[in-house]
């Protein structure tokens, strides 16, 4: 069975777009194309164990298994070298993806304290969307009592929208909550 979230957008988001745009063709209509969901490690230098720890927190968040993103040039001042883990990153395509935005909209940003709404300004330009999360225990999938240090991610949502007019109505009419 498809996610709700993908018939939703075949049904109702992608007719009301090509209304709204004008679009002649099926395929000009904007799309969730990914969502990448990135961990930074700063203290995986001195700590072996974050790179588990966060591996285990992503892989529950998204479903899916965590890639190791390494220092690609040493950075003295910071104490890295070439070839250092610093992050894990998630890739979420398919139906995934549209599990996941189903789980972020409805049930994660609505945790959040004194959340008012996301902010418009996470656009980049070109139509995607990035969004910063302050720990990860806002997601139900965390169990609190295991989490051995909070740690910060970010949430980035690609779309096929030419401009981020096209890619905030996308995101309203899916259910994103901005802020006024």
């Amino acid at each position: 069975m498809a996610p709700r979230f993908q018939e939703r957008y075949r049904t109702e988001i992608a007719p009301a777009l090509m209304k709204e745009f004008g679009y002649r063709n099926v395929m000009q209509v904007p799309r969730l194309k990914k969502i990448v969901v990135n961990i930074g490690l700063g203290e995986a230098k001195e700590n072996d164990k974050a790179i588990d720890s966060a591996r285990g927190d992503l892989a529950a968040i998204t479903g899916q298994h965590a890639v190791i993103t390494r220092a690609k040039r040493a950075i003295a001042n910071f104490k890295i070298r070439a070839g250092m883990p610093i992050g894990m990153v998630v890739t979420l395509r398919g139906d995934r993806m549209y599990y996941f935005y189903d789980r972020l909209v409805s049930a994660t940003l609505s945790r959040l304290r004194d959340f008012n709404g996301v902010s418009p300004r996470g656009f980049d330009g070109r139509g995607n969307y990035s969004l910063g999360l302050r720990e990860q225990t806002v997601f139900p999938e965390i169990d609190i009592q295991k989490v051995e240090k909070i740690r910060g991610l970010e949430v980035t949502i690609v779309t096929t929208a030419r401009s981020d007019e096209e890619g905030r109505r996308l995101l309203q009419l899916m259910g994103m909550p901005f802020a006024r």
